[in-house]
This record gives structure tokens, sequence and C-alpha cells, in this order.
């Protein structure tokens, strides 16, 4: 799961939790435990967020047209 992370960072992504959290952010740290978000859904947007990847239920990326 790790390198898939790492293939989106810097990316818009979803991450749903098993615990039912929805978090959509951009991806700014990645470690073998954890990844960092900050979260683009939030009033402020920029907030960080970390997740462990073993609450981590799916995973999806957000495409922007150029």
């Amino acid at each position: 799961m790790e390198n898939l992370f790492r293939r989106f960072k810097g990316e818009v992504v979803d991450v749903k939790t098993v615990s039912g959290g929805i978090y959509s952010g951009r991806i700014t740290e990645i470690t073998n435990d954890y990844i960092c978000l900050n979260e683009t859904s939030t009033a402020p947007p920029g907030q960080q967020v970390f997740i462990f990847f073993k609450a981590v239920e799916s995973m999806a990326a957000t495409v922007m047209d150029s």
C-alpha cells in the first residue's frame, strides 16, 4: 500500500477509513506506517491529517485536467 501512495504523492486523493471517515486532500508525507494529507474539504483548507495504513479501507485519486 505504501508504494501506491508514493505513486500519488503531491496529488489529491480521497481516502476512506475502516471507521467510516472520508478524507480528501493532497498527499504530503508518506512513511512506512502512515500518510499525511493536507485536507482540501475542510474550512479552513490545509489542515493536516495523519492516517495509519492499517486504518485505510480504500483510496481514489482525483484526476485533474490541465
